[in-house]
């Protein structure tokens, strides 16, 4: 019996309902408690009450109408705001997740429920032995309202899914041993100490390895022509990181993508990032051929001939990477690498020679787009010194003032290229006040383009010609002309297309296979993959991943906004450098403003409006429209605190101000 005291306004009961780990049943139990009672307290009532032999050390307190955990266990109930109509679950923080893999590989791992997705993420990615887990988040898959809710359930229940549990014990169910007798153990960059023996190791990794090419069929059914709104639907999904995965409704067993969200990738090392390269070569390969990101013609040949190369070098055991390698102890080679830094063996001079910074002096064309007229040039003599242009009539007037001249500091730097059609062109946008002015340069020949490209890149980061990474940058860029050109080399006798058996069409866009003929498209395929036959399988990927960020639209993510002022919805396109307003309607880009010229960003989470101030007095505020403004926000201070990362750090990460930055109020 309870006693009327006990009734009193001190007591009430409390209904909590306790989730088994091992799949049971739920149970209710409702138990009297008071106001200054703590979750630690509650937790160890329940497990007393529940009397089951059962590990509850994974179990926490979720509440289900504020959506929150209860993880402060000194915390009371009245410090809570728990009171008698609180429901509330004893459930286990680590459940089961179907993750989607950039490779489009869908694995079944635990992950937990009740940290931020910044911290589940690394959890993640240290796990599938993936360096920079900053560089990634989960996004929600988008709903395909051509397939009936029967159809979809059936297909899911049919997906191939790769069980995480394999892996760790080193076994790939059906395939042996993960790992062989003459690989190394992987250790970790950051101390240089061995990984846990649960960890993955590199070799016939399954994660590491590239997968197949779907046919054409399976592939066609997976294309679907993306505009803006369309991206800007898709890019709603990512989830906020500085929440729980329950706090965003995410059940247990749901199907999430995990994609590299910034594209900011710092610091790839063949050595340690076998993995996380393979993953970026699948994600950027998966973007190309769904058209997820716009490419010429040009462009989609010379990513299929490095998609048939990396193809050929994976089902070839014999040209694996480090097949016919010796075994290299590791801290040997960590000894070695650290004894040729320290004596410059591997270093490079920050300038050559501070004293004699190189010019380049040449005849180009130029043209500055104005209103209602035509794309036409005009010759002019051009001098490129230190961080700036000069160009003047001619060669004989450069002593005198330059007609114009042209600061690069902080400008872009777009391609403007056709190897084919000889066009070797560069579109600068350079920074002023309200946003963007464009110059278009043109070339008269790869080497002429090869060098002053590297020029303007190198000046648009603020650094000169006398930078020793101009030399290799005018080789990266020969390399990429090279590449897209179908021409064969010197002494390269023609491929015999009818040898060979190759379905081209794996390689490119549904799209593009409408343009040509199957048997076209193969010698043109070969024909360009005859330039690379060079390279090493981590070469051609890496190569692959260099192309897709030279592609004009790399990285832009999308959203619909609506601008203070404005009667329409714009599309927003965010880049790791740069906001770009876009006109709906036609797709044109209206405005670009820079982030090295913002001063401060801010929310009014009042009315979910986002305000931007630059230099110069310029100010934007929008509302956005196809997703909470914390995702824009998020991107915005992730794009920032990404890209000021460096070496100089010792590879460490400030997890508070990355929070700082893409944080906020809730």
């Amino acid at each position: 019996m309870i006693t009327a005291a006990e009734y009193g306004e001190t007591s009430w009961e409390l209904s909590v309902q306790i989730d088994q780990k091992n799949g049971d049943e739920s149970m209710k139990f409702k138990l009297r408690v008071k106001g200054d009672l703590h979750i630690g307290g509650l937790m160890l009532k329940l497990v007393e009450k529940i009397k089951a032999p059962q590990d509850w050390s994974d179990h926490a307190l979720w509440w289900e109408q504020r959506k929150c955990w209860l993880l402060k266990t000194h915390w009371t109930l009245d410090k809570y705001g728990i009171q008698a109509d609180a429901d509330l679950r004893y459930t286990p923080q680590h459940k089961p997740l179907l993750l989607q893999l950039p490779n489009m590989k869908t694995i079944r791992m635990t992950v937990c429920f009740s940290s931020m997705v910044f911290n589940a993420v690394g959890e993640i990615c240290k796990t599938l032995n993936i360096r920079r887990a900053e560089e990634l988040s989960l996004l929600k898959p988008p709903d395909d309202p051509s397939k009936k809710k029967k159809k979809k359930e059936k297909n899911s229940a049919q997906e191939d899914l790769w069980d995480i549990g394999d892996f760790l014990n080193g076994v790939q169910a059906g395939t042996g041993p993960a790992y062989s007798k003459t690989m190394t153990a992987t250790y970790d960059p950051e101390n240089g100490m061995p990984m846990s023996s649960t960890s993955l190791w590199f070799g016939d990794n399954p994660l590491a390895e590239c997968q197949p090419n779907l046919p054409p069929g399976e592939l066609a059914k997976m294309y679907q022509q993306l505009s803006f709104v369309d991206k800007a639907v898709n890019n709603a999904g990512w989830l906020d990181s500085s929440r729980s995965l329950m706090e965003q409704d995410i059940q247990e067993d749901e199907k999430l993508l995990l994609r590299f969200k910034y594209n900011v990738f710092f610091d790839l090392n063949p050595k340690y990032d076998a993995v996380r390269i393979t993953q970026l070569y699948e994600q950027a390969r998966w973007a190309i051929l769904l058209e997820e990101i716009d490419c010429t013609d040009e462009e989609m040949l010379m990513f299929a001939s490095l998609q048939y190369h990396i193809c050929k070098l994976t089902m070839s055991r014999e040209t694996q990477d480090h097949s016919n390698e010796p075994e290299i102890d590791e801290v040997e080679a960590a000894l070695f690498n650290l004894e040729a830094t320290l004596e410059g063996g591997h270093t490079e001079k920050i300038l050559e020679d501070i004293t004699d910074i190189p010019k380049l002096e040449d005849s180009l064309w130029l043209f500055r787009p104005k209103r209602l007229t035509l794309k036409s040039y005009k010759k002019y003599w051009f001098v490129f010194k230190d961080t700036n242009i000069s160009y003047y009539k001619n060669s004989e007037s450069s002593s005198g003032e330059p007609i114009d001249q042209f600061h690069l500091r902080g400008c872009e730097v777009v391609p403007d290229v056709n190897v084919a059609d000889k066009k070797f062109g560069i579109k600068l946008l350079l920074p002023v006040a309200d946003g963007m002015n464009e110059v278009y340069i043109r070339c008269d020949n790869e080497n002429q383009y090869a060098k002053w490209k590297a020029a303007c890149i190198l000046a648009s980061k603020g650094k000169t010609m006398a930078y020793s990474s101009y030399k290799s940058e005018v080789k990266n860029i020969q390399s990429f002309l090279q590449m897209k050109s179908l021409a064969l080399l010197p002494g390269q006798a023609a491929p015999d297309i009818e040898a060979m058996e190759m379905n081209a069409e794996c390689f490119v866009s549904p799209r593009y296979t409408k343009k040509h003929k199957t048997k076209q498209l193969t010698a043109r395929v070969l024909e360009a993959q005859q330039n690379i036959t060079s390279l090493s399988l981590t070469e051609a990927k890496m190569r692959f991943i260099q192309a897709w960020q030279s592609l004009p639209e790399f990285g832009i993510k999308y959203y619909i906004v609506r601008f203070k002022g404005s009667k329409k919805d714009e599309i927003l396109g965010i880049s790791y450098n740069r906001l770009i307003r876009i006109d709906m309607s036609s797709g044109l880009p209206v405005t670009t403003w820079r982030f090295s010229n913002m001063k401060q960003w801010n929310v009014n989470w009042e009315i979910r409006q986002v305000t931007i101030e630059f230099d110069q007095n310029v100010t934007i505020a929008f509302c956005c429209v196809s997703c909470d403004c914390k995702v824009v926000h998020e991107f915005i201070g992730g794009y920032i605190f990404l890209s000021t990362r460096s070496k100089d750090q010792n590879e460490t990460l400030d997890e508070d101000m990355f929070h700082k930055l893409t944080g906020g109020q809730q």
